[in-house]
């Protein structure tokens, strides 16, 4: 498929284009990146159009010199465009996920450690796969051939701010469809002098003659969302457009058809269940995915999630073969020709076509597999799986009588979302207490000897004891907890958040070791100690440091001071010819 590239070539502080040199190293490339700024928020912007020989085609990539593989030139052409059965006329917005082909390319993006350490972990850069956020419009145009204009914007990022990418589209989409390229390339400049987004931090993004306000989130920030405060640093003209969050969406909204299984559906997700989501519109089905993917916050989402699925996709035949258990994924699909590929997966949910009153649409119901036969299947949620927990009815009163009372979607969305996030935290309380008492008493460091192990983790050990710290201390629903922990320890999230606790278990036991160490007296531990000790030691202290230096390791600038001080200490203890050799000039 042939890409018309942007023209021009972009110098130091000019226009788009610029060539970027892959054998030129990190260091050199560092000092002035040409699209450092804008590469710290987006990919790469993408143009697709409809074409009538070639049928979707990429007409436009910003930076023109981004290097995609022909795999996924050709996966954002088919997934920037609504399924044909989807008739999709006007503008719509939905977002994809497809996996990066060409593996990571580091000379392009910069380090992620410094914005992953302190993200959110749901909200960390993607390592392996692109996220793209779509602008479709396809109207009537007496002077093109089929008789219609069809084009879509495409942001590609590694960041899951959809809320963000979506608003940014909404601005930016309608006025590119009028002034095409031009106004592209001055979008993308004004991006590229975008602050970085940074964790904690409220940032000022000037696009287009308007200010979108955002709070990065933090690891630190409290669970419960709060709208940016007002930045008072600069007088900003005209008043900034504030945005509540970069990523969550409208929870009630995209859960109104399915409110009546949403704790089923919190289930499937945390024991990592495979999920087809059949909705009518790629924005339906890309929404309900996300909103899926989300509900188990502050957990991380470990499985893998397509929001826009179709038959044309690369990984079509490794997802939907049949000679094997159907994997770990949340498929978000609008083609009803999945209904008799994806027969044999567990759990399918049909969405029917969105009502736009204000009443509560009817809800769908709970289905046996194998009543899923025919293409027009009607909504419901097809599943042989029994929830373990029982349903909160309470909730359900509340949100029916908020449809009532007309109280506002996003009071209805906090409510939605502040009852999964407490059931996730009773869930995973229990697992943190039992976690945490594995972790090796203060005490029993010393500073000459290596730091004692962890405690395995014991599942039998913690199901003991739930009886008296488990989720029935903080949760009022009842039902089978104890099936559902031995369910979930089998499960990619099980996997996921034990190896993410146990590294940072880990790390805080070298921190404190090498605190440890820097509280003891050094010299009176040397005073018999051959040669050889003496340089061991220095080494070790220095791969210490170093691996604390790079923030792998929790510790206090005191302490990375005392510990350079103490292997100066140590290292000028040694004769002068080994010096030579730890300390070379």
């Amino acid at each position: 498929m042939e890409v018309p590239l942007a023209t021009g070539p972009r110098q130091a502080g000019g226009e788009l284009g610029t060539t970027r040199s892959t054998s030129s190293g990190r260091a050199a490339r560092a000092s002035a990146i040409p699209w450092a700024r804008f590469s710290a928020w987006l990919e790469c912007v993408c143009v697709v159009t409809f074409d009538l020989e070639l049928g979707q085609a990429l007409e436009l990539v910003y930076p023109s010199d981004f290097q995609l593989t022909d795999k996924e030139k050709s996966s954002i052409c088919y997934l920037s465009f609504p399924d044909s059965h989807s008739g999709c006329l006007g503008d719509t917005q939905f977002s994809f996920r497809m996996r990066q082909c060409g593996g990571q390319r580091s000379l392009w993006h910069g380090d992620d450690k410094p914005y992953n350490n302190k993200a959110p972990l749901a909200l960390q850069r993607e390592p392996a796969h692109y996220l793209g956020y779509v602008y479709f419009r396809q109207v009537k145009d007496s002077s093109v051939k089929r008789g219609y204009f069809q084009k879509s914007l495409v942001l590609v990022s590694r960041l899951p701010f959809v809320r963000l990418f979506q608003s940014l589209l909404s601005l930016i989409a309608p006025e590119y469809f009028e002034k095409l390229a031009p106004c592209l390339e001055a979008v993308c400049n004004e991006i590229d002098q975008w602050p970085a987004p940074v964790p904690g931090q409220t940032l000022n993004l000037p696009v287009m003659g308007v200010v979108i306000q955002v709070h990065i989130p933090s690891r630190v920030d409290k669970l419960e969302s709060n709208p940016p405060k007002q930045c008072d640093q600069e007088n900003l003209l005209p008043a900034p457009v504030v945005l509540t969050s970069v990523h969550e969406l409208d929870l009630f909204r995209c859960f109104r058809p399915v409110l009546t299984h949403v704790q089923t559906l919190w289930e499937l997700m945390l024991l990592g269940e495979p999920l087809v989501v059949l909705a009518p519109s790629p924005d339906v089905s890309s929404e309900l995915v996300l909103a899926l993917t989300s509900c188990l916050q502050p957990l991380k989402f470990c499985c893998d999630f397509r929001p826009y699925f179709t038959i044309h996709d690369s990984e079509f035949k490794e997802l939907t073969t049949r000679t094997q258990a159907p994997p770990n994924v949340v498929l978000g699909v609008t083609n009803p020709f999945f209904i008799k590929t994806l027969q044999h997966w567990p759990h399918v949910l049909r969405i029917g076509e969105p009502k736009m009153s204000g009443d509560l649409p009817k809800q769908v119901k709970l289905k046996k597999p194998s009543r899923l036969k025919t293409l027009d299947t009607k909504p419901g949620l097809y599943t042989s799986y029994t929830a373990h927990l029982h349903r909160d009815k309470a909730l359900l009163k509340r949100l029916l009588k908020g449809v009532q009372k007309k109280r506002p979607w996003d009071a209805q969305s906090a409510l939605l979302r502040r009852h999964l996030l407490e059931l996730t935290q009773s869930f995973i309380i229990p697992l943190e207490h039992y976690m945490a008492s594995l972790m090796p008493l203060q005490k029993s460091i010393t500073p000459w000897k290596s730091p004692p192990q962890i405690c395995p983790f014991r599942q039998d050990d913690f199901l003991r004891s739930l009886e008296h710290s488990g989720p029935q201390l903080t949760c009022i629903l009842k039902g089978d907890w104890l099936g559902l922990y031995r369910r979930f320890f089998k499960s990619p999230h099980f996997d996921g958040w034990y190896r993410q606790r146990h590294k940072e278990m880990a790390q805080k036991l070298e921190a404190l070791h090498l605190e440890a160490i820097c509280e003891a007296n050094i010299e009176a531990w040397m005073k018999d100690k051959s040669e050889v000790e003496v340089v061991d030691l220095a080494l070790k202290l220095r791969e210490k440091l170093v691996r604390a230096q790079s923030h792998q390791v929790p510790v206090k600038e005191v302490t990375l001071q005392r510990a350079q001080l103490y292997i100066d200490t140590v290292i000028g203890s040694l004769p002068k010819d080994l010096q030579a050799v730890l300390c070379p000039p």
